[in-house]
C-alpha cells in the first residue's frame, strides 16, 4: 500500500510540475506536425505524389530526411512520453473540464495514455533505426494473427466496433463543439477563439471519419473472415479516392487532417494541461 501510495503521490507531482506542462504542450506540438505531414501526404497520394505511405512512418521518414531530423525525433519522443503521463494523470484525478471524474471520462484517458505511449515507443524506434512497417501492413499483420485465435473473428469485429463508436464520438463532439471545454477559451481573443472553433470542428470531424472508415474495413474483414480486407491509416485515407469523389475525395479528407494538425497547434497553447488541480 505504502509502494503504491508513493507511485501515485509521484505522479501527482511530476504531472504538477510547471516543466511537465510544458513537455505537455510540446507533445501537442509533435502530434500537430504528425498530422501536418500525413495530411500533407496524404494530398501527394491524391494528386499523383511520390507515393510515400500516409502515417505515422511516412510522416517520421519525412521529419528524418530534414536538417536536424533526429534532433526533431527526439524531442517528439519526449513530447509523446509527457503526453502519455499527463493522460495517466488525468485517468487518476480526473480531467480538467466538465465530468473529468465520470468512469467513462478516466478510461478514456487511460486509452488515449497506452496511445501517446505506443507513439512515443514508435517514434523512439524510429530514431534508433527501426522503421518497421506501414500502418496498412500492421493492421493486416494483427487482423490476421487475431483471427487465428478462438473467437479471433469476434475480437476483430470488437475492435471495428471500437474505432466505429470512437469515431462517431469524435464527430458528435465536433459538432456539439465539446472540445471548447478542453481549452481555456477565456484567454482567448474573438477572432481566436472563432479560428479556433472553425480548425475544431473541420479537424476533429476528419479524424472521425477516418476513424469510422478504419472501423468499417476492420468489420468488412471480420464478416469475410479475410485479413487482407483490414485497413490501417494510409490505407484508409487512400480508400476515400475510390468513392464517387475521387481524388477530390481524398484530398478532401486529407485537408481535414491538416485543419486537425493547425488545431493542435492551438491546443498546445490553450489546451488546459494540469489534471492535477482536482485531485
Amino acid at each position: 500500500m505504502t509502494t503504491t501510495t508513493d507511485m501515485t503521490d509521484g505522479i501527482k507531482q511530476a504531472a504538477g510540475h510547471p516543466w511537465f506542462h510544458r513537455m505537455s504542450r510540446v507533445g501537442l506540438v509533435a502530434r500537430g506536425l504528425l498530422y501536418l505531414l500525413i495530411g500533407w501526404l496524404a494530398l501527394q497520394v491524391a494528386f499523383g505524389g511520390d507515393g510515400r505511405e500516409a502515417d505515422r512512418k511516412g510522416a517520421l521518414q519525412a521529419v528524418a530526411d530534414k536538417p536536424g531530423g533526429p534532433v526533431v525525433l527526439g524531442l517528439m519522443v519526449a513530447g509523446f512520453a509527457a503526453l502519455a503521463l499527463w493522460q495517466y494523470a488525468e485517468a487518476v484525478y480526473g480531467r480538467p473540464v466538465s465530468g473529468g471524474d465520470k468512469p467513462t471520462e478516466r478510461l478514456g484517458s487511460a486509452a488515449r495514455g497506452v496511445m501517446y505511449t505506443a507513439g512515443c515507443a514508435g517514434t523512439l524506434a524510429f530514431l534508433f533505426g527501426h522503421q518497421g512497417t506501414s500502418s496498412d501492413q500492421q493492421s493486416k499483420t494483427i487482423t490476421a494473427r487475431l483471427m487465428g485465435e478462438p473467437g479471433g473473428r469476434w475480437l476483430v469485429a470488437a475492435a471495428a466496433a471500437g474505432f466505429v463508436v470512437w469515431g462517431a464520438v469524435v464527430i458528435v463532439g465536433a459538432v456539439r463543439r465539446g472540445f471548447l471545454d478542453e481549452l481555456e477559451t477565456a484567454g482567448m481573443s474573438g477572432p481566436a477563439r472563432r479560428l479556433v472553433q472553425t480548425l475544431g470542428i473541420v479537424g476533429n470531424a476528419a479524424r472521425g471519419l477516418i476513424g469510422l472508415a478504419v472501423g468499417a474495413f476492420l468489420a468488412h474483414a471480420a464478416v469475410t473472415f479475410d485479413p487482407e480486407k483490414a485497413r490501417g491509416l494510409d490505407g484508409a485515407l487512400r480508400e476515400f479516392a475510390g468513392t464517387p469523389a475521387g481524388a477530390w475525395g481524398l484530398a478532401a479528407v486529407a485537408a481535414g487532417v491538416l485543419t486537425f494538425g493547425l488545431y493542435s497547434f492551438c491546443e498546445a497553447r490553450w489546451r488546459k494541461v494540469d489534471a492535477t488541480r482536482q485531485g
